[in-house]
């Protein structure tokens, strides 16, 4: 993997890890599909905006761009922050992060189970190893109390969002990266503003945390990360890029702890453990074999 590839994908990581902090901040103060909304049509016509002012334009849009904005719109945004947003009204921060890190296991299996990607025997036995992290992180969890609905909500909520990453594979080939980004967004407000009002009401606690975590939301997880991730995963393809996933619970984990003093258990530490090992093993079997010169 190339330098700049690193680099992206390390900040990606840290920008994709803080939101589940910050989100923990507004649902606890604020209806969550309501101001996931706001934050989606904010971040949108912000990033039409930027798009404009970079000389790019929706009439320039593919038709594969097209279609990953409806999908990304969709199952990025309504589906998976939708839910994640829902369910961290009952669960920790650090737990929501640590269930995130499951995509790219997801995208992986999903890949060699249903579209027939190869995956060499180290591929398969990191899924595996992802399972058993999934399941003491789950088991520890569970007998501390931690809401089974939540964790559910969180998990179809990883599935949703690795199912967008395999369908818009190459959609950003054709340029116009922050236009699609701006336009996914919008899609995910309208859907998330239709349903909202069906689900809960307006009532909302203004506090300086509240307005601080929405602007940030708004701004750095909402435009930078999406906008990274595009560029990411055309740069090195879906599967790889969804290995950076896999840093989600150190940074996830470390700035709940940090920020919201948040607690973590030795089966938290030895999951996650695992998890990475499990997510590394499949970044290196997708890995090209290393060609090396005739001896001489």
């Amino acid at each position: 993997m190339d330098f700049k590839a690193l680099v992206m994908g390390l900040g990606f990581a840290v920008m994709w890890a803080s939101a589940f902090t910050t989100t923990r901040m507004i649902v606890t103060e604020a209806p969550p599909l309501t101001a996931l909304a706001l934050r989606f049509a904010l971040s949108g016509v912000l990033g039409v905006l930027i798009a404009l002012a970079m000389g790019q334009s929706w009439r320039g849009l593919t038709r594969p761009q097209w279609r990953a904005v409806v999908i990304l719109g969709l199952c990025q945004n309504a589906l998976y922050l939708g839910l994640n947003w829902i369910a961290m009204q009952s669960i920790e921060a650090s737990l929501a992060s640590i269930i995130a890190a499951t995509m790219p296991l997801m995208v992986a299996f999903l890949g060699w189970s249903l579209l027939g990607e190869r995956l060499r025997r180290l591929g398969v036995g990191g899924l595996a190893l992802g399972v058993v992290g999934v399941a003491i992180i789950m088991g520890a969890r569970l007998q501390g109390g931690s809401d089974p609905t939540g964790i559910a909500l969180c998990f179809v909520a990883a599935l949703a969002l690795a199912v967008a990453t395999l369908t818009v594979r190459g959609a950003s080939s054709g340029g116009n990266v922050m236009m699609i980004v701006g336009l996914q967004m919008l899609v995910g407000a309208v859907t998330l503003g239709i349903i909202a009002p069906f689900f809960e009401s307006w009532d909302i606690t203004l506090t300086p945390r509240l307005v601080a975590a929405f602007l940030y939301t708004v701004v750095v997880p909402g435009i930078g990360a999406t906008f990274v991730w595009f560029l990411l995963v055309s740069r090195i393809g879906a599967v790889r890029a969804a290995t950076f996933h896999f840093l989600t619970p150190f940074f996830g984990v470390s700035l709940a702890a940090l920020l919201l003093g948040e607690n973590l258990g030795a089966g938290d530490v030895i999951g996650v453990a695992i998890i990475m090992v499990g997510i590394l093993a499949v970044q290196l079997s997708k890995a090209p074999p290393v060609k090396r010169p005739p001896p001489s």
